[in-house]
C-alpha cells in the first residue's frame, strides 16, 4: 500500500469537524497499515488550513490551490482523481457531507475503486482492510471487504470517530493542477446567512429533543420550560422544524445538526426516523419516551421508557418541585 489520501473538508474560512474525524479514524488505519498518511486541501488559500491540520502522525499535507473561492464538485472531483493516481493512493477518506456526496461517489467509480459510503467505522485484520455501514435505517450492519482492489474510496459519516489530537510537524507540499483541465459547471452568487439563533445543538451536552408525540405547537412552551429547568438545551425533530414549532437550528439529524458533543439525550414522542437517528444516535447515553413499543428509536436507545410523553413530562415536574 502506497498512502492514505484524507481529504479535508472547509467552508468560509473554517475547517470542518469531520476533517479532525478523519484524520482520527485515518491514524487508526495507519497504525494497522504502516503507510503514510497524506491530507488534501483544496481551497483558494489552503495555507489558512495548515496548522489547524498539523497532527501528530500526519505525514503530509498536500496544498491545492484553485481559482474558486467557493466549493465546485466537478473541479474537485477532477482534483481528486488526478491526485490520487498521481500518488497512487491506497486508500482515500472523503465526508459523508452535502459536498462529499457530490463527489466522492464519482471519485470511486472514476478510478474503478472499492467504495462504501456512510461507514461507522473502519479496521485492519491481516493486511486487508474491512468498513462498516448501517442499514435498514441502523436496524443492521454490514461489514464489507475490498478483495483485489488495489485503491479503496470510503466516505466517513461525521460525529462517529474520535478526532485527531496532539500537535505535529507534517511536510507541506503543493500539488499543481493546469486550470483548463478542471470543470466548473457552476457559478457561486452568494451566501445567505442563516436566521441568528442562540441555540447551538452541536456544542450541547444535554439535549432534550421533542417530537410529533407532543401532538399540537401549544405544547412546546411546556416542554421548552421543562427542558430549560433541567438545564437542557431543547430540540426537535424535522416534522416540528417543517411546521414552524421550532426554529431550525433546533433541528436534530441529517438536515438539521449533529448532536456532537451530546452526553445525554432526552428524546420524547420521536419515533427515530433514519435522518433523526443519523444526529443523535452515536451519543453515550440516551432516554427514549414513546408510546410505541415498536418505535425504531428503543433500538439506539441505552434506556426506554414506553409511556405517554405528558405523564412522563408530568413526573420530572413533579420531582423538579419536590427538589
Amino acid at each position: 500500500m502506497s498512502e492514505i489520501l484524507i481529504i479535508a473538508e472547509h467552508s468560509r474560512g473554517t475547517l470542518a469537524d469531520i476533517s479532525l474525524e478523519m484524520i482520527g479514524a485515518g491514524l487508526d488505519l495507519k497504525a494497522n497499515l504502516d503507510v503514510p498518511l497524506v491530507v488534501a486541501t483544496i481551497a483558494e488559500e489552503p495555507s489558512e488550513y495548515r496548522s489547524a491540520l498539523s497532527f501528530a502522525g500526519v505525514d503530509e499535507i498536500i496544498e491545492v490551490c484553485t481559482e474558486a473561492a467557493s466549493f465546485d464538485a466537478s473541479s474537485t472531483e477532477d482534483i481528486v482523481c488526478e491526485l490520487a493516481e498521481s500518488r497512487k493512493s491506497a486508500i482515500i477518506l472523503i465526508p459523508q457531507s452535502v459536498n462529499g456526496m457530490s463527489y466522492g461517489p464519482s471519485v470511486a467509480a472514476r478510478l474503478g475503486s472499492g467504495f462504501a459510503s456512510d461507514v461507522i467505522s473502519v479496521a485492519v485484520d491481516n493486511g486487508q482492510l474491512f468498513a462498516t455501514k448501517s442499514l435498514y435505517e441502523n436496524k443492521l450492519h454490514m461489514e464489507v471487504t475490498f478483495p483485489e482492489k488495489g485503491c479503496v474510496t470510503l466516505m466517513l459519516r461525521g460525529a462517529t470517530f474520535a478526532p485527531a489530537a496532539g500537535e505535529g510537524s507534517p511536510a507541506i507540499t503543493s500539488f499543481d493542477v493546469p486550470s483548463e483541465e478542471l470543470r466548473q459547471n457552476w457559478g457561486h452568487i452568494e451566501y445567505i446567512e442563516a436566521p441568528v439563533s442562540d441555540v447551538d445543538i452541536t456544542k450541547a451536552e444535554f439535549i432534550m429533543s421533542i417530537g410529533r408525540g407532543i401532538q399540537d405547537e401549544e405544547h412546546v412552551s411546556r416542554f421548552s420550560g421543562l427542558a430549560e429547568k433541567l438545564n437542557a438545551t431543547l430540540g426537535c425533530s424535522r416534522p416540528l422544524a417543517d411546521a414552524g414549532w421550532l426554529p431550525k437550528p433546533h433541528q436534530v439529524g441529517l438536515s438539521g445538526k449533529m448532536a456532537s458533543d451530546c452526553k445525554l439525550y432526552l428524546a420524547l414522542g420521536i419515533s427515530g426516523a433514519v435522518q433523526h437517528l443519523h444526529g443523535m444516535k452515536h451519543v453515550d447515553t440516551i432516554i427514549a419516551v414513546n408510546t410505541d413499543v415498536n418505535a425504531p428509536i428503543f433500538n439506539v436507545a441505552t434506556y426506554g421508557v414506553c409511556a405517554d410523553v405528558f405523564d412522563f413530562a408530568g413526573e420530572l415536574e413533579k420531582c423538579l418541585v419536590d427538589s
